[in-house]
């Protein structure tokens, strides 16, 4: 197997990625806007990368045979031009599920994902699109983190809003599947968590892993808006806020993604709050 690119590799799942991809022995190079902020489990090799800078993509792209893609539409095809010149035979993206099944309010995220998808599609590299919906990861942007630490209780809409809360290695398995095995090409996964979750329970599952009761004081829409308002620019608070109501008391489609392609289940929201507890903590 020949060497392989993660891009955003400073990311939540291009870290992910990196580690997984090390512990399986894999040739690696990790390239990032600011390689120098990595901290991988074993030395790598890096490189800089900025997918908007083509000076960049030449060299993180050289001796390169397979790239794990992060949804950056701007830059991304010459990009991916300057990986066709270089050999590269497989393009494992990072996409969103939304690109199939959304709520109006989300077409922002759709049309970004759907850009790069497209652009993928048009290069001619042989690709694989991986397809998550909701990251558990996503409560450390909403101050979930700051409100627990703060008074135990979070101030939040929605409370019997659904999710598939992904964890971030499980996202990453997949990837790694996809990048170190055969007949991954031409192939979309959706990927989810292993069961639909509210985000009352999610909050259940973070008190057991902390050892501490958390309350939910739920916050009407305009409440919410407000809140959320110096964190996220409008166009997500929108998305974000939109699925929230939509999902109100509304189970989510799951997959068996996860088990299908790495052989072991989905690890559960309460997995993901232990292995995060140091988020709410620290």
């Amino acid at each position: 197997m020949g060497k392989i690119l993660v891009t955003g590799a400073t990311g939540q799942v291009g870290a992910e990625v990196l580690a997984q991809l090390l512990a399986a022995g894999a040739d690696v190079r990790a390239g990032a806007r600011t390689p120098e902020r990595l901290a991988p489990p074993a030395p790598v090799e890096t490189a800089v990368l900025d997918l908007t800078d083509p000076g960049t993509h030449g060299p993180a792209l050289a001796g390169v045979e397979k790239v794990f893609l992060y949804a950056v539409p701007r830059g991304t095809a010459g990009f991916l031009a300057a990986a066709k010149e270089a050999g590269v035979r497989h393009v494992v993206m990072l996409s969103s599920q939304t690109v199939v099944d959304a709520f109006p309010v989300q077409k922002p995220i759709v049309e970004m994902h759907r850009a790069v998808e497209e652009a993928v599609l048009a290069s001619g590299i042989p690709h694989t699109f991986l397809r998550p919906h909701n990251f558990a990861t996503n409560l450390l942007m909403w101050g979930w983190p700051e409100s627990i630490r703060d008074g135990g209780r979070i101030r939040f809409p929605y409370p019997e809003s659904h999710s598939d809360a992904i964890h971030e290695k499980d996202v990453a398995a997949v990837a790694v599947a996809a990048l170190t095995g055969a007949g991954h090409e031409g192939r979309a996964y959706f990927i989810s968590g292993p069961a639909s979750i509210t985000q009352r329970e999610q909050l259940a599952a973070l008190a057991e892993a902390l050892g501490r009761p958390l309350v939910f004081e739920e916050l009407t829409e305009a409440e919410a808006r407000e809140a959320l308002a110096p964190i996220v620019p409008v166009w997500v608070m929108d998305a974000v806020v939109g699925y929230w109501a939509g999902s109100d008391g509304v189970p989510t489609e799951v997959s068996d993604t996860v088990e299908r392609l790495t052989g072991r289940p989905a690890r559960t929201f309460a997995e993901w709050a232990r292995d995060h507890a140091a988020d709410f903590t620290a």
